[in-house]
């Protein structure tokens, strides 16, 4: 069969290879480049016609097949257009750059009557169909997730290869290049046959959690998950930042074992059972099959539908956020994050996204200015810590924008203490703050009464903040309240500023009691409500508002704005509803005392607001005033 390759450079040069391995069944007659094409480049494949104009080129040489092996842009209009040229098509993947293009392509197909393959080569293997037919046969019982991984290493020459490396509009084409889109894409296609949710109306939403630690538009790390119709959920994990190669999986979760499929070795593996190795079908050679003979078609194009849905919505997902530069090993010829095989592995075998794992640099904040892009602080939603720390979400580590740490976490003085975040003492006879209780005409003691701030799930998240679901509870028993806690990050005339409100409600059906130390009998123990732990060490530290000055004066006051300077940075304080707590000669912190010298009870809810302004540099009370005044 007469076969033009649109593509010459770049992937398209397997699919030379492929054509010189095929020549008992396919004979290239003609090559579609807007670049010069070697003569080495086609030696063994006779002389090919060569020219910029693919349907006219499939007419001349009377074309049976084209091989688009293009940018990922350019495969709806070359598709379309070689399909009404009257030759059939072998498409690289992903199938089109947006799911109006798939579905235009899928069109021009049908209308034409041709066929049109697509290039995942992994759904040509019969490793898919064999773990299918496990899966049906009850192998692991009811199947309860799918998840994938993938762990590849990329140089930064990887995303700079072609102009359109790495991004994700490109002249306002959309490119949509990214780990799961582009270098992955076979794992997520895979995946989602082996869940038999192929064509679209397969999928019904998906979540997104897109990351680039390189310095490019698209991602190089990502996990999704992916909820069907009708199936389990799918949870991919990929990066492009690993120190080594790992060979990607999708594995199959039941509730009476595992099923792991390595795509890329064919390999199938029940639980601890031996490994199989299935065959794979060329998809050029099953093509030509189709037109001799009717074979059916392994990846006809309607079979990528679901993959399309997925990749529409990275596509419209918020564009990814940066991995800040102290997560990053840059001492080699890529980027790497230290430890994430291990994360995504993880996330496949636990069904989570990144920051469902607790990881820092899974909710980053970021603030845009003149400079670009910087990363000013990270957020972590589930840290592994011992119940007597009462773990929580936190801010850390905040920096400013010169990159300096203004935030300490688990300071040997204070174990409990974690970044910047809510801690109450006492809620209803639990304790959200960690370490010790204050037990009145004792003193602290170590009580069973610790409580768990529990990440439910973001409402709302973009690189400069989110909107967060939270339940407090003692483990074991009913949550004692939903918080509602949003977090913003924004430039600011000085530094940058960052907003952080919560919403506590009562979910017990009576009135509910926050006490602090203080209410309890140790005087000026007022602490519970917004707390910031600062780093230990600081130099030059000292404390000031308006009218006061030093820790003495400023600890229980109430003040617009309250300043804690070093002398590389300092953090500025704006809230109206609470005193302040404050240390400094112990250790650096301030905090708003929600129970100052009385308990605060309440029935339904109860709304605070802090603003942080963070700057590089020792600000005086008249510059501390100038930043309040325009905060």
């Amino acid at each position: 069969m007469r076969v033009v390759l649109a593509g010459a450079h770049g992937f398209g040069s397997h699919h030379l290879d492929r054509l010189r391995r095929l020549t008992r069944l396919v004979r290239l007659v003609g090559v579609c480049d807007v670049r010069p094409v070697e003569e080495e480049s086609l030696a063994g494949l006779g002389s090919p016609e060569l020219s910029a104009d693919l349907p006219a080129l499939i007419e001349r040489t009377g074309a049976q097949i084209a091989i688009l092996a293009t940018p990922i842009p350019t495969h709806a209009d070359l598709a379309v257009a070689a399909l009404k040229a009257g030759a059939h098509v072998l498409v690289e993947k992903p199938t089109a750059a947006t799911l109006a293009d798939f579905d235009r392509m899928a069109r021009a197909a049908a209308e034409a009557g041709l066929a049109c393959q697509v290039g995942f080569q992994s759904l040509g293997s019969a490793a898919v169909p064999a773990v299918r037919e496990l899966i049906a046969g009850g192998a692991i019982g009811r199947v309860t997730g799918i998840g994938v991984a993938g762990a590849w290493p990329r140089p930064a020459s990887y995303f700079t290869r072609s102009a359109w490396a790495g991004k994700r509009v490109l002249d306002g084409v959309d490119v949509v290049d990214g780990a799961l889109t582009n270098p992955f894409a076979h794992a997520l296609a895979t995946a989602l046959a082996v869940a038999g949710a192929e064509e679209r109306g397969a999928v019904a939403a998906v979540e997104t959690e897109l990351f680039h630690a390189n310095d490019i538009e698209s991602d190089d790390t990502s996990a999704i998950r992916v909820h069907l119709q009708d199936g389990p959920p799918i949870v991919a994990a990929v990066t492009l930042c690993a120190a080594e190669r790992d060979e990607p999986y999708v594995v199959v979760h039941g509730d009476r074992g595992r099923i792991r499929l390595t795509y890329t070795l064919d390999e199938v593996q029940v639980n601890d059972g031996p490994v199989r190795r299935f065959g794979r079908t060329d998809l050029l050679e099953n093509l030509v099959e189709h037109l001799r003979s009717g074979t059916g078609l392994l990846v006809p194009i309607h079979r990528t539908g679901a993959f399309m849905e997925v990749m529409e919505a990275i596509r419209v997902a918020p564009d990814p956020l940066p991995i800040a530069a102290d997560h990053q090993d840059r001492a080699g010829e890529g980027r790497v994050l230290p430890g994430i095989a291990r994360v995504v592995d993880t996330c496949a075998d636990r069904l989570t996204l990144f920051s469902e794992l607790g990881l820092s640099w899974a909710v980053p904040l970021t603030v845009r200015n003149t400079a670009g892009t910087t990363v000013v602080a990270d957020y972590t939603t589930a840290p592994d810590l011992p119940l007597t720390a009462a773990p929580r979400p936190y801010l850390h580590p905040v920096r400013t924008l010169g990159g300096v740490v203004v935030t300490e976490t688990r300071p040997d003085d204070h174990p409990h203490h974690l970044g910047a975040g809510v801690a109450v003492t006492d809620l209803g006879g639990r304790n959200f703050w960690g370490g010790r209780t204050y037990v009145r005409d004792q003193g602290p003691a170590w009580l069973d009464d610790h409580g768990v701030q529990r990440h439910v799930s973001f409402t709302a998240r973009d690189a400069s903040g989110f909107t967060e679901t939270l339940l407090w509870e003692r483990p074991g028993e009913e949550p004692l309240m939903r918080e509602e806690r949003t977090v913003r990050a924004a430039p600011a005339a000085r530094g940058w500023a960052l907003d952080f409100a919560f919403t506590l409600r009562n979910l017990t059906g009576g009135p509910l009691s926050v006490r602090s130390s203080a209410t309890k009998g140790r005087v000026g123990a007022g602490y519970g409500g917004f707390f910031w732990r600062a780093p230990a060490g600081s130099a030059g530290l000292r404390v000031f508002t308006a009218v006061a000055e030093g820790e003495e004066r400023v600890h229980g006051s109430r003040a617009p704005w309250l300043a804690l300077a070093a002398d590389d940075w300092t953090l500025l304080f704006a809230q109206d509803d609470d005193p302040w707590f404050v240390r400094v000669a112990e250790y650096p912190g301030v905090g708003t005392a929600l129970a100052w010298d009385a308990p605060l009870e309440f029935a339904e809810e109860l709304t605070r607001r802090v603003t942080v302004v963070v700057t590089d540099g020792r600000l005086s009370r008249s510059e501390a005033a100038a930043v309040a005044a325009g905060r």
